[in-house]
C-alpha cells in the first residue's frame, strides 16, 4: 500500500508563507477576519454557480455611458464559492486569488519595451479587494517604482490625507491603482500605446474588485478610463457613469501640490463623491 505523507508543522508554515507572498504580490495589504455567521448583510454565492456581475464592464474602446457593445469582461473568480460578508475575506478568498494571478501576469509582462527596460518592478495595485471605492491615477513615480505600491510619495500622502482626514475612511478600505503598472521614464505621461497595452490589466482588476465608485485622479486617468478627450476641467464637478459604476473625476494630488488653490476644487469633488456614496 502507498504510504501516506505525514504533514508536519514545517509544511503548514511553508504553505502559509507561500500564500501570503501570493497575496502581497496582488497588492493585498490586509486580511480581514472571516465572517462570524451567514446572516443579514451577506452576499451568497453558491458553490458551482456564478452570479451576474452587478456592473458589467466594457471592453477597451467602448464609449462611456452607452452600454457594452462587445462581450462583457471576464468575471474572474469574484463571484464564486462561499458566503462572505461585504468587505470581509479569508486567505482562500476568490478575489484575493484572482488578483494574485493577475499580479503575476503583470509582473511577467514585457509588452512595452521602454517601460520594461526602465522599471525596477511593476506596481499592480493595493487595497481591499471588496472596496466600494477605487482610486485610479496615471502611472507609478520613482517612489512607487522603488516600493512597488501606488501613491506612496508626496502625492500619495496627500491622497491618504484626503481618504483619512477628509472622507473619514481608512486607506486599506479602498483600492488604489494606476492606468499603467510601470513607471514611464522621467515621469512623463503614459503614451497612448502604453495605456492601450495595459488596459487589459485595468479591466481585469475592475472586473475582480467590482467597485461601486471610481475616483479618477487627473486628466490622464479620467481620459483613459472613460476613453474621451474631454478636459479634466469639464469632467470634474459631476457624477459620470462608467457602465453602472459612478465616476467622479478630480485633479491629481501632484497637481494640487504644485497649485495649492486647486485644493478647493478637489474638496468640492470629494464632497460630491461622499454624498453619492452616502445615498447608495
Amino acid at each position: 500500500m502507498p504510504q501516506t505523507k505525514k504533514i508536519t508543522s514545517e509544511h503548514v508554515v511553508r504553505a502559509v508563507v507561500q500564500k501570503m507572498e501570493s497575496l502581497q504580490l496582488a497588492g493585498v495589504d490586509m486580511i480581514p477576519k472571516a465572517p462570524k455567521s451567514k446572516s443579514v448583510g451577506c452576499v451568497k454565492h453558491t458553490i458551482g454557480q456564478t452570479s451576474p456581475h452587478p456592473n458589467p464592464l466594457p471592453t477597451a474602446g467602448a464609449v462611456p455611458g452607452e452600454g457594452t457593445s462587445g462581450h462583457p469582461l471576464p468575471k474572474g473568480e469574484g463571484t464564486s464559492a462561499h458566503v462572505i460578508s461585504k468587505g470581509e475575506g479569508t486567505l482562500d478568498d476568490p478575489r484575493c486569488a484572482a488578483l494574485a494571478e493577475a499580479a503575476r501576469d503583470v509582473a511577467a509582462c514585457t509588452r512595452c519595451a521602454e517601460l520594461v527596460r526602465n522599471r525596477t518592478q511593476t506596481v499592480f495595485g493595493v487595497g481591499n479587494p471588496y472596496a466600494r471605492l477605487l482610486f485610479c491615477g496615471e502611472a507609478p513615480g520613482a517612489d512607487e517604482d522603488r516600493l512597488g505600491e501606488p501613491f506612496v510619495g508626496r502625492a500619495g500622502q496627500l491622497l491618504t490625507d484626503i481618504i483619512v482626514k477628509g472622507m473619514k475612511m481608512r486607506r486599506q478600505d479602498v483600492y488604489i491603482l494606476n492606468i499603467l503598472r510601470c513607471r514611464p521614464p522621467g515621469n512623463r505621461n503614459p503614451l497612448p500605446v502604453e495605456a492601450a497595452a495595459c488596459r487589459e490589466f485595468l479591466d481585469r482588476q475592475l472586473a475582480i474588485i467590482q467597485p461601486e465608485f471610481i475616483c479618477c485622479l487627473g486628466a490622464v486617468a479620467a481620459q483613459n478610463l472613460l476613453q474621451t478627450d474631454t478636459p479634466i476641467g469639464r469632467l470634474r464637478g459631476r457624477v459620470l457613469d462608467y457602465h453602472g459604476i459612478k465616476v467622479v473625476c478630480t485633479y491629481h494630488p501632484a497637481y494640487v501640490l504644485r497649485n495649492p488653490p486647486a485644493k478647493k476644487f478637489v474638496w468640492d469633488d470629494i464632497q460630491l463623491l461622499m454624498a453619492e456614496m452616502a445615498n447608495q
